[in-house]
């Protein structure tokens, strides 16, 4: 394929991705409230999940097809464009609040993580199965503790409508396909420009694919900063973060290992320094200024001139 076709099937694949899973998720709420699971289960787990499925189709695609650059560097690529550049322009428009719990919890929870994501890595040189393993089991701690936070005081809303059997099952199917499909699209074209430009799957997986499967919530966070509705931004942010580590990472490494180059210690490096950054803004006012945006903006671009220099 030439690469003019290979740019146009990433973004057909993208396109794919995207929509399967707002398909899939409506799909699999429908059915939870058929079966009469709590809204507030619904919110925290089928939603969230679903907003992760386009990096979790790429990393499965990615590892069963032995591309472990894309699969990891999708994930950590997603998690520092998610606070560089997501939660930067989104400050950039204007201050965002950051909760207590947030700065407490969550925020020292995924510089955790991505700690024991590169330590893990680099001492074994591969998300192993066992490692996959422990991630999904803390994956099930953050759910509990999601619901526990919502308990005492957040009710998710109640927008999914409940379809008929049949218009639900044909929903979830498509989701699937559409995932299945847009995401194999998706790494055999990256992986086509990646040859062609002569330069790495991880290159790709960390700026490319990344930048693409984190657009949603780049679009979700910037139309919420322009109706003022900052509150949820960080924890979206940092929920999504955390879910690309333990979910993401450890479902793709619970099928098939995944090879951990020691260059990805420099990025998780990186991803660690933004939620150190942002714990820094966070303690000292608990927001991020417009400041604190253009540093978040600067610091993205100084990571993509490193990785394309």
């Amino acid at each position: 394929m030439g690469m003019i076709t290979s740019i146009i099937l990433l973004i057909v694949g993208f396109v794919l991705m995207v929509r399967g899973a707002d398909v899939f998720v409506d799909g699999a709420v429908s059915v939870a409230k058929r079966f009469h699971i709590p809204t507030l289960i619904i919110g925290t787990t089928l939603v969230a999940i679903g907003t992760s499925a386009p990096e979790a189709a790429i990393s499965i695609t990615a590892a069963l097809k032995g591309t472990a650059g894309v699969s990891i560097g999708n994930v950590i690529g997603s998690n520092i464009t998610n606070v560089f550049l997501i939660l930067g322009t989104t400050a950039v428009i204007g201050a965002i609040p950051i909760t207590q719990n947030t700065k407490k919890y969550e925020l020292p929870f995924v510089g955790f993580i991505t700690l024991l994501l590169c330590v893990a890595g680099l001492w074994l040189g591969v998300v192993s199965r066992p490692v996959a393993f422990g991630f999904l089991g803390l994956f099930l701690c953050f759910i509990g503790y999601t619901i526990f936070m919502a308990r005492r005081g957040f009710t998710p809303d109640s927008e999914y409508q409940e379809f008929s059997i049949a218009h639900t099952t044909v929903m979830i199917i498509a989701g699937i396909i559409a995932l299945v499909w847009g995401s194999n699209m998706t790494v055999d074209a990256a992986t086509d420009i990646a040859t062609r430009l002569g330069v790495s799957d991880r290159i790709i997986g960390l700026t490319i694919i990344a930048i693409g499967t984190s657009l949603p919530e780049l679009v979700a966070s910037v139309a919420a900063a322009i109706r003022n509705e900052y509150d949820l931004a960080v924890g979206n942010i940092i929920g999504s973060n955390i879910f690309n580590i333990l979910f993401v990472l450890g479902t793709a490494a619970a099928i098939h290992p995944i090879p951990f180059s020691p260059a990805f210690v420099t990025d998780g490096a990186i991803a660690l320094l933004a939620i150190v950054m942002l714990m820094i803004f966070a303690a000292k006012d608990s927001r991020i200024s417009r400041f604190g945006g253009i540093v978040f903006l600067v610091s993205y671009a100084a990571y993509i001139l490193y990785l394309v220099r």
